[in-house]
């Protein structure tokens, strides 16, 4: 089913009793630019039950099967490997991340936990002479600068979010441990079983089905907003950012760059669809195709229970995260039900599980949204949806 807003024309399909959705989506898009490109997937526990995506009646390369750069979208598929090795035992959440990698103790961390270190808790938010953007790209030097790090904090006393290290950082505990690297198991665990559209490393055969992102249009409001923040070479929110190095470039050069879409990067270099971000979360936590869940309840629990809570020292502002992933219904969308987890993107993307409604969220678009992060739109996007599945 086609509808046409504007110069944007709405394809796909809803289940029955997810009518109200569709009308959401297509009275969103109307308001947006001519060149508005973005999807909605949802699944309930299981079925999916949204699929949905919009582009320009003229973009015949755009599509619900075209793949955007996620972002920090990518920690959840990060993390979801790092829940599944605890659940196997591989991992110990309160065992030294030294114990897994010896390197790590330097400068002060060796009682850091993984438990601290993935809920944001260790203070090794990046290095202070920066990455360079080929060293941005490669997880394993990431993780070797950062193993002799001073902590910028000292560990477990606060939080702030390591937006651009995180994945480097677990996923050099997961290579430690299993003798593979993150991306790998990521492959053989979870998106191969499931032929998801959502990689750690894109193929060179799917590289045509990349939709480069574009940058964020501020109108002149937004703009003198952006202005506004405060901004220093050398504050936490720079050192986590990477943006206190000479000529730090623009954020849509990261998934912009075939050498981060190959790399299987893990913090930031996701490449996916909304069908790729909601069906992993709805294998997370529900039947798939006759599959049973990747995580059995007391790991459903555990990832979404809060473990860091109140002020970010990198964000500025408030935040919740449980294990490795963000609160979505504390951060975002308090209706959702206790418990909720997944992670945002800062060009717009969200996915997200809701174990209590069985609801799996996906959503993607490809220009930048103001101001980063989760796009505004998902607020009345996901409304519906959690609407629709909590009538069913």
């Amino acid at each position: 089913m086609t509808q046409q807003t504007g110069t944007v024309t709405v394809h796909g399909t809803v289940a029955d009793g997810f009518e109200a959705v569709r009308e959401e989506f297509a009275a969103f898009v109307a308001t947006e630019r001519a060149d508005y490109e973005g999807q909605l997937t949802a699944y309930v526990h299981g079925r999916r039950v949204v699929d949905l995506w919009a582009a320009p009646e003229a973009d015949a390369a755009a599509g619900g099967d075209s793949l955007h750069g996620v972002f920090s979208s990518t920690k959840g598929a990060a993390h979801l490997v790092v829940a599944l090795l605890v659940q196997d035992g591989v991992l110990k959440l309160d065992r030294e991340v030294a114990h897994y990698w010896p390197e790590f103790a330097a400068e002060g961390k060796g009682s850091v936990t993984l438990r601290e270190l993935i809920t944001h808790r260790a203070g090794l938010i990046g290095i202070d002479a920066g990455f360079t953007d080929e060293e941005l790209a490669d997880d394993r030097v990431i993780a070797e600068r950062l193993a002799v790090q001073r902590p910028f904090w000292r560990p477990g006393s606060a939080f702030g979010y390591h937006a651009l290290v995180i994945g480097a950082l677990t996923g050099e505990v997961v290579r430690r441990a299993t003798g593979r690297t993150l991306p790998e198991v990521y492959e053989e665990r979870v998106r191969a079983p499931y032929g998801l559209d959502f990689f750690l490393g894109l193929p060179p055969g799917h590289e045509p089905r990349f939709r480069t992102v574009l940058p964020m249009v501020p109108t002149p409001a937004q703009q003198a907003e952006l202005d506004a923040v405060p901004r220093g070479p050398h504050t936490l929110s720079s050192i986590a950012f990477n943006s206190q190095v000479p000529d730090p470039g623009e954020l849509t050069d990261f998934p912009n760059s075939p050498a981060v879409r190959a790399s299987g990067q893990a913090s930031a270099g996701g490449i996916a669809s909304a069908r790729g971000l909601a069906g992993m979360y709805a294998a997370a936590i529900s039947t798939v195709d006759g599959r049973p869940p990747l995580l059995k309840p007391d790991t459903i629990a555990e990832v979404g229970q809060i473990h860091s809570l109140g002020f970010d020292l990198v964000a500025r502002a408030p935040r919740a995260y449980g294990l490795g992933f963000q609160a979505t219904g504390e951060n975002l969308y308090p209706f959702l039900g206790a418990g909720a987890f997944g992670h945002s993107g800062a060009g717009g993307s969200q996915a997200f599980a809701d174990p209590r409604s069985g609801l799996a969220y996906g959503y993607t678009r490809r220009r930048m949204a103001f101001p980063g992060g989760a796009a505004p739109e998902n607020a009345q996007l996901v409304r519906a949806v959690h609407t629709a599945a909590s009538a069913g």
